[in-house]
């Protein structure tokens, strides 16, 4: 299903906080909400095309994390704060929703269902817990050095510093993307959300202590194409959540593709046979 067979319906959700949340719905049947990892939103990202993809088999809702796209960002921040607004979508979708989480996304929804928030099933796409590369046996203030970036307002700057020092991508990354002149436009207008990310993934290991607590259905997943800091980590996730199945997606790096998960979230969320 293309994104233009089937129109969305928007909407808004006012967190605890008080923070305005927007979201869109697409579809019929159970309802499934879906996390995007850093730096994306409504307009940019995979959880639009994946949404239409699922739209079906689920009556799917997709949301701008706070502080990107049409949410508001209530200061300060707090990964709290961003549980509570996965809550609220949640209610807004019906309550005891599917929940599905993508890179950073992943993590944040893993910890809010660690911290209460009522899921029926949760699945995880690579959570990023890669850990944080030491420099002469020392570990940077990664984050302190994100927010001086974003002080300066070098924004390009800063998703490049978080894209390749900070998680471990190619150094040629931030160039492809200055490349792409709407892409790195759409990129460093949320950059400012990036320290956001960088608190929900503390010190980019596996909150395997959080993460035990973790009481519904859990579907851990990683591509066959992972560096192996990114397989430890989807095997740390999956070791620690309490019954959780875990599976590889042949042929799939960190952008996994539409076709390869959404027959995963079907069968493991009960939508029928792919």
């Amino acid at each position: 299903m293309s994104a233009g067979e089937t129109q969305t319906q928007t909407g808004t959700v006012t967190s605890q906080d008080g923070t305005t949340i927007a979201y869109e719905r697409v579809g019929s049947g159970p309802a499934l909400v879906l996390v995007d990892g850093a730096l994306c939103y409504r307009e940019f990202g995979p959880c639009r095309s994946l949404a239409h993809h699922l739209a079906d088999r689920f009556t799917v809702y997709f949301y701008d994390r706070r502080g990107r796209g049409d949410s508001g960002d209530t200061q300060p921040y707090a990964a709290e704060r961003e549980y509570q607004d996965l809550a609220a979508v949640i209610e807004a979708a019906g309550g005891d929703t599917y929940v599905a989480g993508f890179s950073s996304g992943a993590a944040l929804a893993l910890q809010a269902a660690a911290s209460g928030v009522p899921m029926r099933k949760l699945a995880s796409y690579e959570a990023p817990y890669v850990g944080l590369k030491a420099v002469k046996g020392v570990t940077p203030d990664y984050l302190g050095h994100l927010k001086q970036l974003l002080a300066k307002d070098d924004r390009g700057g800063a998703v490049g510093y978080f894209m390749v020092k900070m998680v471990g991508g190619p150094a040629f990354l931030p160039v492809m993307m200055r490349l792409m002149p709407k892409v790195w436009k759409q990129l460093k207008a949320v950059a400012h959300t990036l320290p956001y990310d960088a608190t929900v993934m503390g010190d980019f290991q596996v909150p395997s202590d959080v993460l035990a607590t973790i009481a519904v259905p859990t579907l851990v997943m990683g591509g066959s194409k992972a560096k192996p800091n990114m397989v430890a980590a989807v095997s740390g996730v999956a070791d620690a959540v309490p019954g959780s199945v875990r599976k590889t997606l042949a042929g799939q790096t960190h952008q996994v593709k539409d076709e390869a998960i959404a027959p995963e979230l079907i069968t493991f969320f009960g939508g029928g046979t792919p």
